[in-house]
């Protein structure tokens, strides 16, 4: 594994014990995000709403889940229907969060935060990162779109949403089930059951993972290499039996590994925190042997990526049933 790789506690999704220190601290995280989601729901603090349906995409246990694939699928079905969809989104770990920005296909991850930026060139819609979604969402509705749907933000209350989806990964589901920091949790279970949709991704192929009832499986596919320097995208097969740099500073860097492996690839790892900022010296393992990086890394190392180095989209796909039941709501709200 990579010097910068991340350190997720070993009792968040293990059976480590959880030290004394974070069983104290645990109660005090509960009672202040507790407090807050009553004083939003109650009304003393007041949410803004917008003019056009928010749909708000996010999960409740700390690190990666699949939102940004699940949020790009989303976009994609609401043009299809019809709708003049934008992303609303933070953009964490840009350089002077508080400016709020447009976010285009041309504009550096370094100003509009990876995940946008990959958003933006995957879809080509309106983005706007601001730190205070419901402005993001103003300014994605006052710039012509009927709807907004936000990647990440299930607990920025501030911002009056129609529809959350929720979701949750397939493997490590919740962990030990604990709120911060004794567990990775950031609101407790029960808080999913508000949400109108659960969406469990199973990663590549699903594996021995499944689903529960009332929620819907996702499965990430992905079937190119994409050249990061440019040039003629090769089938993902063609990599099987042979041995790869696999880079991923993502939520759950274990994901990217565990499906290229799936496929027959021989990965070596080299995991990353997440939005991590890439140098050239990352990228040098002491060989030839291809890299081969999730698409939100690939945006980051693009101005020094070389021949070696390819990007690995992936597509999420959902049952046609949920469409149909997303679809249906937000027929009914407008």
């Amino acid at each position: 594994m990579s010097k910068g790789a991340p350190k997720t506690p070993a009792w968040w999704f293990g059976d480590a014990a959880v030290p004394w220190w974070a069983q104290l601290l645990a109660p005090v995280y509960a009672g202040v995000t507790g407090l807050r989601r009553r004083l939003y729901r109650g009304g003393l603090l007041r949410q803004r709403r917008t003019d056009v349906p928010v749909i708000v995409i996010g999960n409740l246990a700390a690190g990666g889940a699949g939102k940004t694939p699940l949020t790009i699928a989303v976009v994609q079905k609401l043009r299809d229907a019809g709708w003049r969809p934008g992303v609303a989104s933070r953009g964490y770990g840009r350089k002077d969060e508080g400016t709020a920005r447009w976010v285009t296909a041309e504009t550096s991850p370094e100003e509009g935060g990876d995940e946008p930026v990959l958003v933006a060139r995957r879809l080509a819609v309106p983005v706007r990162v601001d730190r205070d979604r419901a402005a993001a969402a103003r300014a994605l509705a006052e710039a012509g779109c009927d709807i907004v749907v936000c990647d990440d933000g299930l607990q920025h209350y501030r911002l009056a949403r129609d529809i959350e989806i929720e979701v949750v990964d397939g493997a490590r589901r919740y962990g030990n089930a604990r709120l911060l920091p004794a567990g990775p949790l950031r609101e407790p279970v029960e808080r999913g059951r508000c949400c109108d949709f659960r969406v469990v991704n199973l990663g590549h192929g699903g594996g021995e993972v499944g689903t529960g009832f009332g929620e819907w499986p996702m499965q990430l596919n992905a079937r190119a290499a994409v050249p990061i320097a440019g040039g003629r995208p090769r089938a993902l097969a063609s990599y099987i039996g042979i041995r790869v740099h696999a880079v991923a500073g993502i939520g759950n860097p274990q994901r990217f590994f565990d499906m290229l492996r799936a496929l027959g690839v021989g990965v070596v790892p080299h995991a990353f925190a997440d939005h991590h900022a890439y140098r050239v010296e990352d990228l040098q393992f002491g060989n030839d042997l291809p890299v081969l990086m999730t698409e939100k890394d690939a945006v980051k190392c693009a101005p020094f990526a070389d021949a070696r180095c390819f990007s690995i989209p992936v597509d999420a796909e959902l049952p046609a049933a949920f469409w149909v039941a997303l679809l249906d709501r937000l027929a009914r709200l407008r």
